[in-house]
């Protein structure tokens, strides 16, 4: 178990990078919602916020009093045994509770933890906790690429943050590491933390294949592009074809072709595309397609879990060819939090790695993201297997 001070100290760190990522926004930022997918940074703010009073201060801090009646109806995401909340769709509708309202709960409950930690905790709180600070830690995540899709879909497209470096380049040579046939045990071991989606550890068999050290880069997928893939109705699933048609994809989100030179938006504003840093920004969709046209495949994230230790990863969210699905004797957390992962097991592909947008602290080999295959707002990318 974590000892209390070291988790205070995890909590204070957390709870003031959210912050940080706010800090270059102005007031007329943190309400905007372009799409349903993406939250406004003052629901980000408040809802984190809530999840703390919501699972720990509530049930667990004598004395403790509710910062706002309307806050729980306000910031409430999707547990629905918790009780009403505002749908997804109108976040971005809601002026009030105000910018400076939502930092002053920020603060409210912020202190109050402080105060219960500092007073002695159990385990059962220990691990709510934990768990808290990992929740938040994804929504810093969600928050900054939720920022550049507000400020990226701005025409005048303005600068974030002129010293967030979103392109790293892979300086290594390209070669292809070479898995031999065999049974492989999958899932988090050991007592550090982990999400339940993450257990329990299972073995599985994976047959011999070669997989990229490199991730796709965006001259890579210039290529593509030339080559008219998003022309060839072959290279696409049917679902992902009449994507491709109904919404007129022809590059990856952010991309723009200005006198016949590829740019991009990114945290720094418009800037003219690196063609030697990893691809970013692409559906599932994008990503089988453009393997179909290499001849080639994506991994499986058992694949992936497999080889990891044998490349670099950590700055995209890598695409595979998996299903989101429970591990043999998967059991969800116990009440509402029970709602956290296990409730999407369905029509979602897995993501594994990280990205530039992931907080420290906040990502391990065995870590299982997951979305819907036509979404691209997250760091997303590509690493081939053959």
């Amino acid at each position: 178990m974590i000892k209390t001070q070291t988790l205070l100290t995890f909590f204070k760190e957390t709870r003031a990078h959210t912050e940080t990522i706010c800090a270059p926004l102005q007031t007329e930022d943190y309400v905007v919602q372009p799409i349903v997918d993406v939250s406004p940074p003052k629901w980000h703010l408040g809802h984190t916020t809530w999840f703390f009073e919501e699972f720990i201060l509530k049930h667990h801090k004598t004395g403790y009093t509710i910062f706002s009646d309307d806050f729980a109806f306000v910031f409430n995401s999707y547990y629905e045994s918790i009780g009403k909340r505002v749908i997804r769709t109108d976040r971005g509708n809601l002026s009030r509770p105000t910018v400076s309202q939502v930092y002053a709960y920020r603060n409210y409950v912020t202190e109050a933890l402080i105060e219960l930690l500092e007073e002695g905790i159990d385990e059962e709180i220990t691990k709510l906790l934990t768990i808290g600070i990992h929740h938040e830690k994804q929504h810093q995540e969600l928050l900054l690429t939720d920022i550049k899709y507000i400020l990226g879909n701005n025409p005048l497209m303005p600068v974030y943050d002129g010293q967030f470096s979103e392109n790293i380049i892979e300086t290594q040579p390209q070669k292809w590491i070479s898995i031999t046939e065999g049974i492989y045990e999958i899932g988090h071991e050991g007592p550090d933390f982990c999400y339940d989606n993450e257990l329990g550890r299972h073995k599985v068999y994976l047959h011999e294949f070669e997989i990229s050290n490199k991730l796709v880069t965006n001259a890579d997928y210039i290529a593509f592009i030339e080559a008219g893939g998003y022309q060839t109705p072959l290279l696409w699933h049917a679902e992902a074809w009449d994507w491709v048609q109904t919404q007129k994809i022809t590059a990856p989100l952010y991309w723009h072709l200005i006198d016949g030179e590829w740019h991009q938006y990114t945290l720094k504003g418009l800037q003219k595309i690196n063609p030697e840093a990893p691809l970013s920004h692409i559906s599932y969709f994008e990503a089988f397609a453009y393997a179909q046209w290499k001849d080639m495949r994506l991994p499986t994230e058992f694949e992936w879990e497999v080889a990891q230790s044998h490349f670099n990863w950590g700055q995209r969210w890598e695409w595979t060819e998996s299903a989101y699905l429970p591990y043999p004797g998967y059991k969800k957390e116990p009440g509402a939090l029970g709602e956290y992962n296990g409730k999407f097991m369905v029509n979602q592909k897995v993501l594994r790695g990280g990205s530039v947008a992931t907080p420290i602290q906040h990502t391990r080999p065995t870590y299982r993201n997951f979305f819907q295959t036509g979404l691209r707002w997250q760091y997303t990318g590509i690493r081939l297997v053959k």
